[in-house]
């Protein structure tokens, strides 16, 4: 039977990643009072090489953390604001004829960048949001016949907000599938509301944002990454992954299953929350706590379960308790 690693123990690798970790979480907490589980996620995700899909009501920082968190990488950071006349030219970039040369030259557009926040990502049509399609899989771009890569590392953050759907487009499955989590964030606890209050009661323009300090380089999230891939994981959870997987496929409450893109991307990020938490292996608890935003957008339930007010969450929850978890 393994056991955690304590300090002594631990390589320098992973405590230099839980080391990072804790500094970043500190920089954010400086302004964002509670939504410490999207805060992990989001780390999770940028360290497994993902993009999240955040999902919640207006104000309740989304874009904010989003923005926040790109401060402590002192990698690149671009927005882009979606809107029904955007043009996927706009988001990639264009080709143009420089008449002094006589030369066509290709224009980058905003998603050359380290992080990228696209807010309210379902309020562009289907065109332009098929331009990221082969972005967010492939970290490259193709217009007019030629490739042009992307510099590492590339973290796409999206916000879109479930219940106004009037001039919204929704965003097809395959779409979603590009996107590592779907985390739904919740209202603060009334604690966290009142704190929030006391900790901007003196300053209405948010000047603590300024505080927030770069922790991250380049170099560190790709050391960081390399020290995940490192982190060990059994067969037996590397079956049970797949079980959970196969049992999606294979469920009457659902319509569609998850992917084997859905089981990789389970197994990554269950590694990174190992190494997150100052482990060089997987338990079984890792997998679960990345399994319900990993797959809460990669399935469709039935109409049946739909009428009913079944989430997928619920079904998740159904798959895992149906399943033995191995020790």
């Amino acid at each position: 039977m393994e056991e955690n690693l304590t300090p002594d123990t631990l390589s320098p690798e992973l405590l230099a990643l839980s080391s990072s970790v804790a500094r970043v979480k500190a920089e954010l907490k400086k302004v964002i009072i509670g939504q410490e589980e999207m805060i992990e996620l989001m780390l999770v995700s940028l360290f497994s090489g993902g993009h999240v899909l955040l999902e919640g009501v207006p104000g309740i920082a989304k874009t904010l953390s989003a923005k926040l968190l790109a401060k402590t990488l002192s990698i690149q950071f671009s927005r882009i604001q979606f809107t029904p006349d955007l043009m996927p030219t706009d988001v990639i970039g264009t080709t143009v004829y420089n008449v002094k040369t006589s030369e066509f030259s290709f224009n980058r557009g905003p998603i050359f960048s380290n992080v990228v926040l696209i807010d309210e990502i379902n309020r562009s049509p289907a065109k332009t949001q098929a331009a990221l399609f082969e972005v967010m899989e492939e970290r490259q771009i193709t217009v007019d016949g030629r490739t042009h890569l992307l510099d590492f590392p590339f973290f796409v953050i999206a916000t879109q907000n479930p219940v106004e759907q009037e001039g919204t487009y929704k965003l097809p499955e395959a779409q979603l599938d590009r996107f590592m989590f779907r985390i739904k964030m919740k209202y603060p606890s009334l604690e966290q509301e009142k704190a929030i209050l006391e900790r901007f009661k003196d300053d209405f323009r948010l000047t603590v944002t300024s505080d927030v300090q770069p922790i991250l380089s380049a170099n560190d999230i790709k050391t960081c990454r390399e020290t995940i891939e490192k982190v060990h994981i059994k067969k037996e959870l590397i079956d049970y992954i797949a079980t959970i997987i196969f049992n999606t496929r294979n469920n009457g409450a659902l319509f569609l299953g998850a992917s084997p893109r859905a089981s990789l991307a389970v197994m990554k990020t269950s590694k990174a929350v190992a190494a997150m938490n100052g482990r060089n292996f997987v338990t079984p608890e890792d997998i679960q706590q990345v399994a319900y935003p990993v797959l809460n957008h990669r399935i469709i339930l039935t109409p049946e379960r739909e009428m009913e007010g079944i989430q997928p969450e619920d079904i998740i929850r159904e798959i895992i308790q149906g399943i033995e978890v191995p020790r």
